[in-house]
């Protein structure tokens, strides 16, 4: 990941690693301070100051490594994400970036009710004999394998968006 790449773009990235469409709500969050889209943007009076993300570099936020700061997507499903500094690489201008270097399983489908939802979807569809199963087939349209992932393919997608 670049670090001069500012908030809302690392937020693009984000939702290209988990699969998910931007339908809802985010914010990023250091410490007590929030960055995000600015409620004169978003539409809602929250009541709380949010720090405009367009305005924000990940350097400003993420200095050294194991500093980390959390994501949140979707208010209502509540999806938390701890972001952490891991290594700080020498630029290669020869990488495409940003890249994904690993990860394991499968993201939850946007809008399954968060982590208990996405718990109790993944017991639904694994038992055949679940009055629900066919049901959340045809939600998740088809098959849905949680163990899934594939970093050559995540790569792809981000590739597109470095174009």
């Amino acid at each position: 990941m670049p670090s001069n790449i500012n908030l809302a773009s690392f937020h693009v990235v984000l939702q290209i690693v988990m699969g998910w469409s931007d339908s809802h709500l985010h914010q990023f969050i250091s410490g007590s301070t929030m960055y995000g889209i600015p409620d004169d943007e978003s539409g809602g009076d929250f009541g709380f100051e949010i720090n405009n993300e367009n305005e924000y570099n990940l350097s400003q936020l993420l200095r050294k490594e194991k500093d980390s700061l959390i994501y949140e997507y979707d208010f209502g499903d509540g999806w938390e994400h701890k972001i952490i500094l891991e290594k700080v690489l020498p630029h290669d201008t020869s990488l495409d970036v940003p890249r994904c270097i690993k990860g394991k399983r499968a993201c939850p489908p946007e809008d399954c009710g968060g982590i208990w939802g996405y718990q109790d979807l993944i017991e639904i569809i694994n038992d055949t004999s679940h009055p629900e199963h066919e049901e959340m087939l045809e939600w998740l349209g088809g098959d849905f394998d949680p163990e899934y992932f594939d970093v050559n393919e995540t790569n792809e997608i981000l590739s597109e968006y470095n174009k």
